[in-house]
This record gives C-alpha cells, sequence and structure tokens, in this order.
C-alpha cells in the first residue's frame, strides 16, 4: 500500500465541477465502481460529500494505469489530477460533467469484498448492515442522514444560544427514581450493593438548575429508557432538552414554534407557518381518536348517539344508555376500495384493539349497512346525511360505553383507511400543540386514578378547587408538540409550591416519606427560592425521523439499536467475566418461567 508522504485533499469529490476545469486538484475516498475498457480505466470515487470519476487514459503513466487496473471495490483511494470536461457526460451526477485526469494515483487501504453493495437501493437484511454497520453508513443515503442530523444539532445550538439558553451538561449516572418506563440501573464498585440508573431525562436536574438561577438552561441530551422498542424508539435516544424561568406556557410555545420554523427552513429550506395550531385533548380525541393526530386528511370522527338511542337495536342503544357513545367515520371513496373480506379485516382489527364489532355502512347506487334489519331506512338515511357519504362512500361506526375506546378504536380505524386510500398527502408537515391534557387517567387494571405526567407538573389554576373532588375534569399545564401524527415533544408548567406539591404526592398515593426519599433532593432545594419555571424535551431522533420521512429511528442514528436492543456490530449486550461481577458484589441467578 502507498503512503500519502505530503499529499493533501484539495476538494471533496462533489466539489469538483466544470469552474475548475484546467486545474490540478487533489481526492480521496472508496472506490465505488471501476470499469475497464482496455484501454481505459473509470473509477468513481466516493466520499461523504458525492462521487467524481477519475479517468485512466493513453495519457496516463504507465504504472498509475497498472496501478488503477488492481483497484477493487472499497479501495482507500487518494489521486492527483487535473480536470477535464467529460465526453460522456452523466446528468444524474452533480459532477456528471467533469472527471480528473489522473496523474498520480496511491492506495491507502485494500478492501476484501463486501458482503453487500455499497448502494442506496440494497436488498441485503437489515440485520445484516447493521452487522456491518461501518459499510452500511458509506451508503450516500445514510450519510445523507448523518450529515442533516449535524445540521440540525448546529441549528439548535445556534437558535437556543441566540436566544439566552446556556448549555448545561447534566450527569449520566443519577439516582433511580422509577415513574413510568423502566429505568437501566448501573451497580456502583464502590458503594458494593447499591445502583445509578441512566437518565430517563434530565428533568430534576434542570429544575435544579433554574433553583441555581440559570434561568435558560439546554441540553442536546442523551437519555436511556430500557421499554420495548418500536420504529420510533430506541433504548437509548437523544433529546432537544430545556427549562425556562419567569415564563408561562404561552412564553415557551412561542419559542419552540419559533425553533421548529427555523429548523425546518435551515435544515429542509421548508417554510413553517406560525403560530401553530393548538388542540384541546378533549378536541384531538373527540375529532381524530387520537392525542397526536394526523392532521393532513379529515375523515374526522362525528356522534351519532342522538340518532341511535331510541332506535330499537342493541347494539346502539346499549352503549349510550350505558354512559357511552356510537361514533363513527366516513371514508371517501372506501365503499370501492373495501371489499366484504375487507370489511371483515377491518373488523378483526377494531376487536383487536377492544371493538365488540364493528357496523358499517355502504353508500353506493343503493345504501346497505350492517343492520338492515334492525333499524329504519330512515335511521340509515340521517346516518348518511350526518356524515355528509355520498355515492362511493364507506361509514364505519363503533358504540361502547367507554367513549375513550369508541375514539380510540375509531382513530386507528382511521389511520388504516387513509392509508388503503391514500389520503396522505406528500410534501405536508403538520405541526399542531395539544394542550390542556387530563392530570389523571383512569388505569383500569389497578381501579385507580393515576397521574399521567411526571409529578412536578401542574395543574391549571381552575381545575385546583376539585383536585381532590373531580380528578376526571382536572387539566394539566402540559403541552405535545406533533407532527404528522408522531409526538416529538412534551412539556410542562411546573408546581414550585410546596403546599400543592405535597397536595399532588397525597393524590398520587405517594407518603411524606416516599416523596422524599425519592426526590428529596429537590423538594429541599425548592427550600430556597425556586423560581416559577417550565420546559420540555422534543425527540430530536424523531424530529429528523419525521423531516426527512425515514421510516424508522435507525435510519438517523449512526449506531442504533435491533428491535429487541441488541447491536449486532458488537454482539452487545454480553455477558460479564465472574471476576467483574465479584467485584461488583453481583452474583447472577437463573431466571426460571413462572
Amino acid at each position: 500500500m502507498d503512503r500519502m508522504n505530503g499529499l493533501k485533499r484539495t476538494q471533496y469529490c462533489n466539489d469538483v465541477r466544470e469552474d475548475l476545469i484546467g486545474t490540478e486538484v487533489v481526492v480521496c475516498g472508496w472506490a465505488a465502481k471501476r470499469r475497464n475498457l482496455g484501454q481505459l480505466v473509470f473509477i468513481d470515487l466516493r466520499d461523504r460529500t458525492g462521487i467524481v470519476q477519475l479517468a485512466f487514459g493513453d495519457e496516463t503513466d504507465r504504472d498509475v494505469f497498472e496501478k488503477a487496473e488492481t483497484v477493487r471495490s472499497e479501495f482507500v483511494l487518494m489521486a492527483k489530477g487535473i480536470v477535464k470536461e467529460r465526453s460522456s457526460k452523466n446528468p444524474d451526477l452533480p459532477t456528471g460533467n467533469v472527471e480528473v485526469a489522473v496523474t498520480d494515483l496511491r492506495i491507502l487501504g485494500k478492501s476484501e469484498t463486501p458482503p453487500f453493495e455499497i448502494v442506496d437501493d440494497c436488498n441485503t437484511s437489515e440485520l445484516t448492515r447493521l452487522k456491518y454497520r461501518y459499510l452500511d453508513l458509506r451508503r450516500p443515503e445514510l450519510q445523507k442522514n448523518i450529515l442533516l442530523r449535524h445540521k440540525l444539532t448546529k441549528v439548535t445550538r445556534d437558535y437556543f444560544d441566540e436566544n439566552g439558553f446556556i448549555e448545561i451538561e447534566t450527569p449520566m449516572l443519577i439516582k433511580s427514581t422509577p415513574e413510568g418506563a423502566r429505568d437501566f440501573l448501573v451497580p456502583s464498585r464502590l458503594h458494593n450493593g447499591e445502583f445509578y440508573a441512566l437518565p430517563q431525562s434530565p428533568q430534576l436536574y434542570k429544575q435544579l438548575s433554574m433553583v441555581a438561577g440559570f434561568d435558560r438552561y439546554m441540553q442536546i441530551a442523551r437519555c436511556f429508557r430500557d421499554e420495548d422498542l418500536r420504529a420510533d424508539r430506541q433504548p437509548e435516544f437523544t433529546q432537544v432538552d430545556l427549562e425556562m424561568s419567569f415564563v408561562e406556557m404561552e412564553d415557551v410555545l412561542s419559542l419552540i414554534e419559533g425553533y421548529m420554523q427555523r429548523a425546518f427552513k435551515e435544515v429542509l429550506d421548508v417554510d413553517i407557518q406560525l403560530p401553530l395550531p393548538r388542540l384541546t385533548y378533549k378536541d384531538a380525541m373527540e375529532r381524530y381518536g387520537s392525542d397526536k393526530p394526523d392532521t393532513r386528511y379529515g375523515m374526522e370522527i362525528y356522534d351519532i348517539s342522538d340518532l341511535v338511542k331510541d332506535s330499537g337495536f342493541g347494539v346502539f342503544e346499549g352503549p349510550v344508555q350505558g354512559g357511552g357513545s356510537v361514533r363513527a367515520i366516513t371514508a371517501k371513496g372506501g365503499s370501492a376500495a373495501v371489499s366484504k373480506k375487507g370489511i371483515k379485516k377491518l373488523t378483526e382489527e377494531a376487536k383487536g384493539i377492544g371493538a365488540r364489532g364493528l357496523a358499517w355502512v355502504r353508500v353506493d347506487e343503493e345504501v346497505t349497512s350492517s343492520f338492515d334489519k334492525f333499524v329504519t331506512k330512515e335511521l340509515i338515511d340521517s346516518v348518511v346525511e350526518r356524515g355528509g357519504a355520498e355515492q362511493g362512500d364507506l361509514i364505519l361506526i363503533i358504540g361502547d360505553t367507554n367513549n375513550k375506546h369508541v375514539l380510540t378504536i375509531l382513530g386507528a380505524l382511521r389511520q388504516t383507511m387513509a392509508k388503503k386510500l391514500d389520503l396522505i398527502p406528500e410534501g405536508l408537515y403538520n405541526l399542531l400543540w395539544i394542550v390542556e391534557m387530563p392530570f389523571f387517567e383512569f388505569d383500569e387494571e389497578l381501579g385507580e386514578w393515576v397521574a399521567m405526567h411526571h409529578p412536578f407538573t401542574a395543574p391549571m389554576d381552575e381545575c385546583l378547587e376539585y383536585l381532590e373532588s373531580d380528578k376526571a375534569n382536572v387539566r394539566a399545564q402540559s403541552y405535545d408538540l406533533v407532527l404528522n401524527g408522531i409526538e416529538l415533544s412534551s412539556g410542562s408548567i411546573r408546581i414550585t409550591d410546596p403546599e400543592l406539591q405535597a397536595r399532588i404526592f397525597d393524590l398520587l398515593g405517594m407518603s411524606d416519606e416516599e416523596a422524599y426519599e425519592k426526590f428529596g433532593f429537590l423538594l429541599d432545594a425548592f427550600k430556597f427560592g425556586p423560581p416559577p419555571h417550565g420546559g420540555m424535551g422534543i425527540g430530536l431522533d424523531r424530529l429528523l425521523m419525521q423531516m426527512i420521512r425515514a421510516e424508522t429511528l435507525r435510519d438517523v442514528i449512526a449506531f442504533p439499536k435491533t428491535k429487541d436492543a441488541s447491536e449486532p456490530m458488537t454482539d452487545c449486550p454480553s455477558p460479564a467475566d465472574a471476576e467483574q461481577l465479584d467485584v461488583l458484589g453481583l452474583q447472577l441467578v437463573e431466571k426460571t418461567e413462572e
């Protein structure tokens, strides 16, 4: 192999353009492809910016030409030469009008045959590509994603710096205060039998930063949650974390809207119109069946309880009389697109998420329904009129004594039908706020009210008087940012009044002793003048995933985990040896099935 011996790169591959014709350049990268035409050899040289063609012909020194003939895929090359106009231009490449006529070629590293071709349209399984992630990351598409991530991170730091924020690093080894997701625990060698936790978020430390007087905190924070993975989840993830003192909800929302507008403009050159729309949690659920609705398409939920409550049909009357409701969605063009077999699949989907069944109305030349035999034609006509249904449409109906079940099931069917009917437009970024979230939710398994948020979220002022008496109607000073049906962030105004905090702990069934055991350091700090404050955390991975319409978070993270939270490349997690465990005072016990 050759050495650089003082030769230095002058241009990245993608920078070699027509304006450099006639000049000498030095480029370096990996051999993406070699074409040997006998008297001519061409090599596509690839670096993180793109591809440029290296040319070797009659004018090339014989030793250089012969060396070019030995180059194979993924060899590491450095080439010096003169930029010339290509005789056979490639309109698909930004550099397709020029080539480098090489005078000096250096092979800096050789490569075995890669386990898959380094191209964007790669058919190799994801597991194999993750095993060789360092090769997968050479693919132009992933390189572009990681470079966009860098750009988004830079825009983030610039924006918050310009708005007076201070970046503060908070600890990675913290006290375990399990709330919601499971903590990753880290055993302590120096404190045998005791454990640190990896942070699920910097929540408590950023609130302490407010007490300390750093009234505007931000951090590009690494966070960890030991939970089952999905396409939009990873056990370790990054969030744009921030907290502000002397603010109310409007101040936080206005600042984040400015950040979103700036990020989309600088990263994608997309204009976001402000102010962003807002929906209360109640409206979002009743209209879309979700607290993170995708508003790029319609098909909103509507209530037909008043139409069917006296229908004589128990499937409809029962839910209404039991305190629930009967509601529907109208899928435009759905009748033609969904066969009888398709209806059966939709019914199975609905039952799989808690429905007792699915009623439907087809609006064709004749109006037919799954309940023709049980109700009058006039009632069916009134349902069609309420839903604004026209010929070719399909109405889907759910009833239940639990209104939340009705709404969430219809919300799921709404998403299914939108995909089936191809109703989701490309190129739209529908950002919106969900506000006035419930403070409590009823856990049917436990049979009691539990907190929907962390215990430092403040209730809305008008709800304080019935915290104890009417939990169902207590709303929180919280706010979620949603993009195209995906929750990007969650935040709230925090509690700083010790008496109110004690009430909340008590309502959550947490004794004074338990509260102090978990959060004593924060409660002690709040004895020394905590300013009013609020903040939020924005999922950086999720944001970029939605911005570039990636299919999974793995497409925007350099070294992600698989769905079972493992890393094939390093064979992680892996067993610890007996000596390591002994030092930590740990002993493995074989897990048995119950």
